[in-house]
């Protein structure tokens, strides 16, 4: 079997990742509730620790959604009547990560399930993942470009929410907790720092050449391929920023 047959499903999930997260990214800092999806990530994550610890794996995507759609509710009604907003989603953060730890406690395998949550190893990808988050992701952008410009209010939270825990229901199962929180945040973030470029561009490319480099180093290296994206994205994002700032002084 060759690389590229079978790096090929990990290439093509990976650029699709970097995608759909650039697109929600932008939002969350302009908005600046930085944490919101690593919130929603983690306890869409609790349902998925349900399923494994509970139900032989059983109803995994539905008690994921239910839980990331459910953190998504609460964060959206929190964010018109509760103040200190970035406080309530963190506590929300700290408590599914607590609630996995406690779910995973009972399994002989706990450690090793928190670590494939956090940060999967998407090396392992096959077809009907790159094909499911197609589709998905397809539908979510049409969504994202064509109807939410056109929202105002309480419908639009509702909308862009909503689409974030759909979003990061299939993430947390192909890349874990905290690559879709680096997928997020470190593209977006160099990408509204820089002026040259328009920011969603920017985002991209930024983020599929960091997501390229990545695969091949932990391919060739043996390491763990999703530590190593997040490793990869965050370094290149705070160096861009750093240089950036500094050459703009």
């Amino acid at each position: 079997m060759s690389v590229i047959t079978l790096l090929w499903p990990a290439l093509a999930l990976s650029i699709l990742l970097v995608f759909i997260h650039a697109l929600f990214g932008l939002e969350i800092i302009k908005r600046g509730v930085i944490f919101t999806d690593l919130a929603i990530g983690q306890v869409a994550a609790v349902g998925t620790a349900l399923s494994i610890a509970f139900f032989g794996g059983a109803y995994q995507q539905l008690l994921t959604l239910l839980f990331a759609l459910a953190a998504a509710l609460a964060i959206t009604l929190a964010s018109h009547k509760i103040k200190q907003i970035e406080a309530f989603i963190g506590l929300l953060y700290a408590l599914g990560i607590s609630s996995m730890m406690l779910i995973l406690a009972q399994s002989s395998e706990g450690m090793e399930l928190f670590n494939k949550l956090s940060a999967a190893d998407i090396l392992f990808s096959t077809q009907e993942d790159v094909v499911q988050a197609l589709w998905l992701y397809g539908v979510i952008a049409l969504v994202m470009f064509a109807l939410y410009p056109r929202l105002s209010g309480l419908y639009k939270e509702l909308l862009f929410f909503g689409t974030l825990a759909l979003t990061v229901t299939s993430s947390v199962q192909n890349a874990g907790v905290l690559v879709v929180f680096a997928l997020l945040v470190a593209p977006a973030y160099a990408a509204l720092v820089q002026k040259r470029f328009k920011p969603l561009y920017f985002a991209w490319i930024f983020g599929t050449l960091n997501i390229l480099i990545a695969l091949a180093i932990s391919y060739l290296f043996d390491l763990p391929t999703g530590y190593t994206m997040i490793f990869i994205l965050v370094l290149n994002a705070l160096l861009t920023v750093v240089f950036l700032s500094f050459k703009n002084l």
